[in-house]
């Protein structure tokens, strides 16, 4: 296996992870990556939406092969004040809303303001609530307690918060001795890392490749249409993005995962063989699965009609849009995966 830069990995996804970023306010996630994008050597652009782009031309460039993570979240949004000052939510792209019951949260205003607050049941107390335990957790069941002293919904107004403010769920970040990661939103921030690390690798190693590289860091990816304008010279692209356990899946939390169908359709015969072939002939821990419930960044480039190939790998990560869990290895199998498929796309 090459050697990572396992220092450089950890501590850039620890300070990402602690970046608030639900799907539409990426921009303090986007400027952080912007900062570090920089200070590797490299230079970097914007699209409209937002998503950031760093190329790295090629010697002998016969066509542009782009790699993607996203940096976007899953979140809440106040869907309303009530009139006790708790604020009714309605979800951003689809986390798994049971467990967010009695995490803590972040409300952001219009206005830059930040309070912090709990997410919590409406049947919340055992000693009053008789279906404090059976109560279905829902957008509709859940609601936020702020840390303000607010006893109306004009007392909630007065601090500046509104309908439309984000509420950003604390993500309890943990990386332990023995190399588990452990956190809300490594889909797909985990994958921003492993980027990263790429992108290092190819610094520290004066890495020269022929053809074109274009990676981007995607801002609405859990809604669905994160990459689905790619700039016109991009022919080839490979996502990065968690892979799926559970179920009749093979992955695991120690793996590469390399999906052949999500929900979106197969990915590109040739591509995804290769990879399999790469991982096999690196004595990778890797798995081929199927995702029935799952889209990428290629799906997104693919329905927006982009003229493209397209593949789909990414560390195994248990409990998908709940509280995730990955590892070390997950993390080098899948860096390892993407740089010898880069070093053989010449």
């Amino acid at each position: 296996m090459l050697e990572i830069n396992e220092s450089y990995l950890l501590d850039f996804a620890k300070k990402l992870l602690a970046i608030d970023s639900p799907t539409g306010y990426t921009m303090n996630a986007i400027r952080f990556m912007e900062k570090e994008t920089l200070a590797l050597g490299y230079t970097c652009s914007h699209n409209t939406k937002g998503n950031l782009f760093i190329r790295i031309p090629g010697t002998h460039s016969r066509h542009t092969t782009a790699l993607s993570a996203h940096c976007d979240t899953l979140g809440l949004m106040v869907r309303s004040i009530k009139a006790n000052g708790t604020l009714a939510v309605t979800p951003i792209g689809s986390p798994t809303l049971p467990t967010l019951d009695s995490e803590y949260c972040r409300i952001i205003t219009r206005e830059n303001q930040v309070y912090n607050g709990t997410i919590l049941c409406t049947a919340a107390a055992k000693h009053v609530h008789p279906d404090a335990s059976t109560l279905t957790r829902d957008a509709d069941t859940l609601e936020v307690r702020i840390d303000e002293i607010v006893k109306s919904k004009e007392d909630v107004q007065a601090l500046g918060i509104q309908n439309g403010d984000y509420i950003a769920i604390d993500p309890k970040t943990m990386i332990t001795d023995n190399g588990f990661i452990k956190s809300r939103f490594l889909d797909d921030k985990i994958s921003c890392a492993c980027l990263f690390a790429v992108l290092c690798y190819l610094k520290e190693h004066a890495v020269t490749l022929q053809n074109d590289l274009l990676f981007m860091f995607s801002t609405y990816e859990e809604v669905g249409h994160g990459a689905s304008c790619m700039p016109d010279d991009v022919d080839t692209m490979l996502a990065v993005d968690m892979g799926c356990i559970g179920l009749d899946l093979a992955c695991t939390e120690y793996d590469v995962s390399i999906c052949a169908k999500d929900s979106s359709g197969p990915y590109d015969y040739a591509l995804t063989t290769k990879l399999v072939q790469l991982a096999k002939q690196q004595q990778l821990n890797y798995a081929i699965d199927i995702y029935p419930m799952y889209g990428s960044d290629v799906s997104a480039a693919l329905k927006g009609g982009n003229d493209i190939k397209g593949a789909l790998i990414g560390p195994g990560v248990h409990a998908s849009h709940g509280m995730e869990r990955t590892h070390l290895q997950a993390l080098k199998n899948t860096i390892t995966l993407i740089l010898s498929y880069l070093l053989l796309d010449q």
